[in-house]
């Protein structure tokens, strides 16, 4: 069967001795998947989930029941002390732009900690000019990049001694950045440093491509407020689109009332029928998202023996499920992309190239044969066009799946 996907012997043979050494690494991964599984489990039986939370709602989506008990499981999986979770929420960006939105005041100051955001919140903010940004509305902003892949926590006294700050915003996953994800212990100690600085300053974490990656999650940890997509982790490859926001009741409610609007809040929004497959996601979630792992460090290990630079290296923890290969030659990155593509189930034909995609500086290549569109829990790859060519790899469904794409993806290169 390998071979007739164009597989060579020797390649199958580096997978099966991959595998060998990582049984230990698997292992700890089956672990967390089993002690996240059960999290989730507990969080369904205790807000006695059934076919009733499975009804949709029009309209206004008055007494969505279905939808208001998703929201009480997501808060008890994240202990949080209150969730929004919609499918008006279009992507993680939407989300974020959202309770940016339902957090600051003109006049306010919004401080990133991780050096500038993802990409696509440069208009959001007003990194890059847009009349509908933050810095529209007279919302200040300000960011201290990290040091040597840590906070610079000098720099982080000194801008919460001379200014004041309203929020505080961090990115756990590197997006299209070289420095490595934001693992739970990072988190833990700068939010400990952060309060004990300033109790009122609000804290969110962009916590997109790293839940259930580990035990803990950011609320647990001190955070605010959290948000993520439905179409990475936490939707499991079923949720076909939506967001969750997690934190504090109040501050849950004013994100609410952005999303919807004042004095609505989290009283109106329509299920139109995705209730169950939001369930069903977050109770796969845990296996899923142990299947992205599993693939990330199994092409972490054949890459780095086949000469190039992973990070992580797949002895490494990990905070998310990204796993960037550096190519170094544009030719080597665009095939390895268009390898990914042809051992996808949906649209295998069709050949990625690179382009101008809103929101992105550079033009970007995005391998996803997805039964989703955009999902990035479902084995996908794609990278902007610039040196040092770098890939972000993310997802699998299943472990299996995930084996033979990066396998091809490695084949189309060594073809090329």
């Amino acid at each position: 069967m390998y071979k007739k996907f164009g597989i060579e012997d020797k390649l199958i043979e580096l997978s099966q001795k991959a595998e060998l050494e990582l049984t230990q690494i698997f292992q700890n991964m089956e672990n967390i998947c089993e002690y996240n599984s059960l999290k989730v489990l507990e969080a369904f039986q205790n807000n006695n989930i059934s076919d009733i939370h499975f009804n949709s709602t029009t309209g206004y989506g008055y007494g969505d029941i279905g939808r208001d008990t998703i929201e009480k499981v997501f808060a008890q999986v994240f202990k949080a002390e209150d969730a929004l979770v919609r499918n008006q929420f279009i992507s993680g960006t939407h989300a974020l732009t959202v309770t940016l939105f339902g957090l600051l005041r003109p006049g306010d100051f919004l401080l990133s900690i991780n050096g500038k955001p993802y990409d696509t919140l440069d208009e959001v903010i007003g990194i890059k000019e847009n009349s509908s940004s933050l810095n529209s509305f007279g919302i200040e902003y300000e960011q201290v990049d990290l040091l040597n892949d840590d906070f610079d926590y000098k720099k982080i006294e000194e801008v919460l001694n001379n200014k004041k700050i309203k929020v505080i915003a961090i990115q756990r996953s590197r997006g299209y950045e070289l420095r490595k994800s934001i693992d739970i212990y990072k988190l833990e100690k700068v939010i400990r440093f952060i309060k004990n600085i300033n109790e009122n300053v609000i804290i969110m974490v962009d916590n997109c491509y790293c839940e259930f990656v580990t035990k803990k999650e950011p609320i647990e940890l001190g955070a605010d407020i959290a948000v993520g997509s439905l179409i990475k982790n936490a939707g499991g490859g079923i949720a076909p689109n939506g967001a969750y926001v997690v934190g504090k009741k109040k501050l849950i409610e004013l994100v609410a009332e952005r999303l919807t609007a004042p004095g609505l809040g989290k009283e109106v929004g329509p299920s139109l029928g995705i209730n169950k497959s939001i369930l069903q996601g977050i109770f796969y979630a845990p296996n899923v998202v142990l299947n992205s792992l599993k693939t990330a460090t199994l092409a972490s290990y054949i890459l780095e023996n086949l000469g190039y630079k992973v990070s992580p290296k797949y002895s490494e923890e990990r905070a998310d499920i990204v796993q960037l290969i550096e190519f170094g030659e544009r030719e080597k990155l665009i095939k390895y992309c268009q390898g990914i593509q042809k051992a996808s189930p949906i649209d295998s034909k069709s050949i990625p190239e690179p382009w101008d995609m809103p929101g992105y500086t550079n033009q970007v290549i995005m391998a996803a044969g997805t039964f989703t569109q955009g999902s990035s829990i479902e084995l996908s790859c794609d990278a902007p066009i610039r040196p040092p060519f770098i890939a972000f790899m993310q997802g699998a469904l299943t472990y299996q799946y995930g084996k033979i794409g990066v396998l091809k993806a490695i084949q189309n290169i060594s073809e090329e």
